[in-house]
């Protein structure tokens, strides 16, 4: 029997759907914007982009604003939920050129996962739970393991290792260096960036 109610509901949840996975292929299209803020006007900026072009971007009022602080090997114990960005090697290991720590209170939150990422060509980002440390004579190597699978990570005396801290839009100024995760483009050319990374003690490498 045909029930107005039911249908319009049923169109209702496929428009989320659609949305939804709309919004998801347009986060994986345009990936993440890395640069050296040039000038700073309050919510814009002129961000010298990695690849040397310069954007303007707006910081959205809501914006998500966190922080990397210089971090060590020693900072990186069993259990603890780290992301890894590398470049997977023959024996399938994954040689780290940044590791970063998340904050107690991403854990649960941010997924555990590994998947393609957009730092270096052929890289891959891995969240994962440190199960353990090996030490060598060029490095360490890290057991973490994740919702799907385990991956062994080679950490080199170049990998760059960061914690996550709470960030302040005071310290988007010039020379600051950032990592925009979330963004969108406006039909001016410009950006609207809705979650980022303030390099604060270190250059975000991931």
């Amino acid at each position: 029997m045909y029930k107005p109610n039911m249908t319009r509901r049923a169109f209702a949840a496929a428009a989320l759907v659609f949305a939804f996975t709309a919004t998801a292929a347009l986060a994986q299209q345009h990936g993440r914007i890395r640069g050296q803020i040039e000038k700073a006007d309050g919510a814009m900026l002129s961000l010298k982009t990695r690849e040397g072009t310069v954007l303007t971007v707006k910081v959205a009022d809501d914006a998500r604003v966190s922080a990397l602080e210089k971090a060590s090997l020693a900072d990186i114990k069993n259990d603890t939920f780290i992301g890894i960005a590398g470049v997977p090697k023959p024996d399938g290991s994954i040689e780290a050129f940044s590791i970063h720590i998340f904050l107690p209170a991403q854990r649960g939150v941010v997924p555990d996962r590994h998947g393609p990422w957009d730092g270096r060509p052929n890289s891959t980002m891995t969240n994962a739970y440190v199960t353990s440390i090996v030490k060598a004579t060029d490095g360490e190597t890290l057991t973490v393991k994740y919702k799907d699978g385990e991956k062994k990570i080679v950490v080199t005396p170049q990998t760059v290792i960061a914690a996550a801290a709470p960030g302040k839009r005071d310290e988007l100024k010039a020379g600051a260096q950032i990592i925009i995760f979330g963004w969108d483009k406006q039909p001016d050319g410009s950006v609207l960036a809705k979650s980022l990374y303030i390099g604060r003690t270190v250059t975000p490498a991931m």
